[in-house]
């Protein structure tokens, strides 16, 4: 139990300080994109506003009105200084058609003003030749539009390689992801020393918990027994027989008590299993065990109360089909369990349905041999215990297995309506499903008020199909 607490909360701050630095990684690489973008725009724009300084405007020879850009002169010491700095210029018409550049191979795209900067993917013809891997060429564009007045002298485009933003971010990208790895793995084994060092403190006090409770148990249990032998020897004198007098009231008395005292030793005797079932004092004896035979002798040792309750209490055994093998079907319904347990289990259950059982009601008990949900060869044998008795509310049966936990008769609907818990300790459920556990087993339930309930036990068999 502590092992499974200790877990969940290692999970728990693992999880959340994955998510935070999920968080923090995210926002830095956002931060660091953005910037980079910023950064490469910004050298864009001022390129374009050094070239549009260094321009040389001409008026036109047929109209002084009119001007014009000398490329010539403009572009001829820019071609070596934009190269270093990975900066291409484009010159284009005030049509749109290419006049200058500093590109090997026209980009082949549209003109359009964008002084906010762009990301566009090129594919060139020199590239793309059919049968052979091309890889798209990205690149940050600033397009400006020149003009003077109202006339546009042309358009000027700068263009700067997207790698110098992709290759940075993906170094990011790596540290951040194993940076992260690392403090995850870091907090992780953190969270699980930290929570053992918290839990530290409750295992202390938990164990001598059940320590105390096996000792209490334990010592209680010869007291109990000397009260109840003494009440029984008591219960035999012969002056006690008298059915008048105070001879027939001391003997009343004693018989309450006596029956006082079985109650309290099986309380203890339930406490005892419980705590040495936590403590892990006593493991399980399992050896090949019949369960159709286990069964058949709880049945035959329940059939007398059930019958002074005018309860019918009966088996039903689903044998093996002719179709499978004979020496498989000797073992149909064997398993590897501890006999003791297993009856105790078992025993519980039916003492239940049968209290719990009007007067003229019956009480089911079967056992099959099914596949497993999860492996059709895996083979389970399932026992359901049902009878026809009051019902369990719904709202009770999450709980119905938690220690000594009884179903509030207010939550039935008619006050005089019985309750379908244990009118002993409360601890009869869960025995079994602890018995259920150390045999690896699932117990389930299924009630409807005021109509029956089927408890459903499914434990693992001996031989597959």
């Amino acid at each position: 139990m502590f092992q499974a607490t200790r877990r969940r909360l290692a999970l728990w701050y693992t999880s959340v300080t994955a998510v935070l630095l999920l968080l923090f990684a995210s926002g830095v690489y956002l931060y660091v994109r953005s910037t980079l973008i910023e950064r490469i725009d910004d050298t864009l724009n001022h390129v374009v506003e050094v070239v549009e300084r260094s321009l040389v405007i001409e008026p036109t020879t047929a109209n002084a009105e009119q001007f014009r850009i000398n490329i010539e002169a403009t572009f001829r010491d820019n071609a070596d200084a934009v190269d270093d700095d990975h900066i291409d210029l484009e010159w284009f018409s005030p049509t749109g058609e290419l006049l200058w550049s500093t590109l090997s191979e026209p980009l082949g795209l549209p003109v359009h003003p964008n002084r906010t900067g762009e990301t566009v993917r090129v594919i060139r013809d020199s590239d793309a030749i059919e049968g052979q891997d091309y890889t798209p060429l990205l690149l940050r564009q600033v397009t400006e539009r020149v003009e003077i007045g109202r006339q546009v002298l042309g358009y000027l485009r700068v263009s700067h390689p997207w790698f110098e933003v992709t290759k940075p971010i993906r170094q990011l990208i790596f540290d951040l992801s194993l940076g992260t790895g690392l403090m995850v793995l870091s907090v992780a084994f953190c969270g699980w020393f930290l929570s053992g060092k918290a839990m530290e403190p409750v295992r202390e006090s938990y164990q001598r918990l059940k320590q105390f409770t096996a000792d209490a148990s334990h010592e209680l249990r010869s007291p109990i027994a000397l009260i109840q032998t003494n009440v029984q020897v008591a219960l035999t004198d012969p002056e006690l027989l008298e059915t008048s007098g105070a001879s027939a009231k001391y003997h009343q008395q004693l018989t309450v008590i006596e029956r006082l005292t079985q109650r309290l030793g099986r309380l203890v005797d339930d406490l005892l299993f419980l705590a040495r079932q936590d403590s892990g004092i006593v493991q399980p004896c399992f050896a090949a065990c019949p369960l159709d035979a286990l069964l058949m002798e709880v049945v035959e040792e329940q059939k007398l109360p059930a019958t002074e309750k005018n309860i019918a209490l009966s088996l039903h055994l689903i044998e093996a089909p002719e179709s499978h093998n004979p020496q498989l079907s000797d073992d149909w319904f064997t398993l590897q369990g501890d006999w003791n347990q297993l009856v105790r289990l078992f025993t519980n259950l039916i003492v239940n349905a049968v209290h719990y059982t009007p007067p003229g009601g019956k009480v089911d008990v079967e056992l099959e041999r099914v596949a497993s949900p999860l492996n059709s060869r895996t083979a389970l044998l399932q026992v359901k215990v049902s009878d026809t008795g009051i019902g369990i509310p719904e709202s009770a049966l999450p709980r119905l297995f938690d220690r000594f936990y009884r179903v509030d008769p207010a939550r039935t609907h008619t006050a005089s309506t019985l309750v379908a818990t244990p009118t002993g300790s409360g601890l009869g459920l869960a025995i079994a499903d602890a018995i259920v556990e150390n045999h690896h087993g699932q117990i389930h339930v299924e009630s409807t008020l005021h109509q029956g309930t089927t408890f459903t036990v499914t434990l693992p068999a001996s031989a597959e199909f």
